[in-house]
């Protein structure tokens, strides 16, 4: 029995229906204030240690997350879709805008009912951000939705060093894909082995091999399980305090 073409209409809209039902479960409650209006939007890398959120490929939508989100560092470099909830507070949100953020701070709690304890989840927004879904006249909170989606950079992965003598640190950011690195494996061209780092805090992985002189090759693995190499991002001329780009990218 041929089926009619009532039966191929009801399968597309039941389609129609299911994904609109998956899209929005994506969509996440939360709060949203901002900070550091008088100040520079681009020196905002706070606990994720970003020494300068330009420097670093994130321009200047970032925002410290609550305690419920940032984790011990774990979501720096992550991104976060943010539109303002406009059904719930349309005095103060912008209808139908959003702005795409990178984690680059934590918002501490206070323990008395601040919009950062734990377990409430919030965003505390650079200015320009938070102009970006809310009108200037609110001073106080505003209800947002979010979810994380991909982060998209111009460019490949950078590598700042950091650190002394035997003591290496290296910072990573601009970090495409899922955006928040997971782990680290660092490989000197004398030592040749790819030796584990460690999480100091924020996004600064380190080492104790003493890797001086040695062009150095960086792996990073993303808290989505995807990895790269990036064989000999570092030439073996580099110094304490000096960034490399990297041509390759997470997507």
């Amino acid at each position: 029995m041929r089926p009619s073409v009532w039966h191929f209409y009801f399968i597309f809209f039941v389609t129609i229906i299911l994904q609109q039902g998956t899209t929005k479960a994506f969509w996440l409650d939360a709060h949203a204030t901002f900070y550091g209006a008088d100040q520079s939007p681009f020196s905002l890398g706070g606990a994720c240690g970003y020494d300068n959120t330009l420097h670093t490929g994130f321009g200047a939508n970032t925002a410290a997350l609550s305690g419920a989100l940032f984790g011990q560092g774990e979501a720096c470099g992550a991104c976060y879709q943010i539109m303002c909830n406009y059904r719930v507070d349309p005095k103060w949100c912008l209808r139908g805008a959003s702005v795409t953020i990178t984690a680059t701070n934590f918002c501490p709690p206070n323990n008395n009912g601040g919009a950062c304890d734990p377990p409430r989840h919030h965003f505390d927004m650079s200015f320009p951000a938070f102009l970006r879904i809310a009108r200037q006249g609110n001073e106080g909170i505003v209800p947002v939705l979010y979810q994380r989606v991909p982060c998209k950079r111009r460019g490949g992965g950078r590598f700042t060093l950091k650190g002394q003598g035997s003591f290496n640190m290296v910072m990573i950011s601009n970090v495409g894909g899922s955006g928040d690195v997971k782990a680290v494996w660092i490989r000197g061209s004398r030592t040749r082995t790819w030796m584990t780092m460690h999480r100091n805090w924020g996004a600064n992985w380190q080492s104790s091999a003493d890797l001086r002189g040695q062009s150095l090759s960086v792996r990073v693995t993303l808290a989505d399980g995807k990895t790269l190499d990036f064989l000999n991002v570092v030439p073996s001329s580099w110094k304490f305090g000096q960034t490399f780009s990297s041509r390759k990218q997470f997507f």
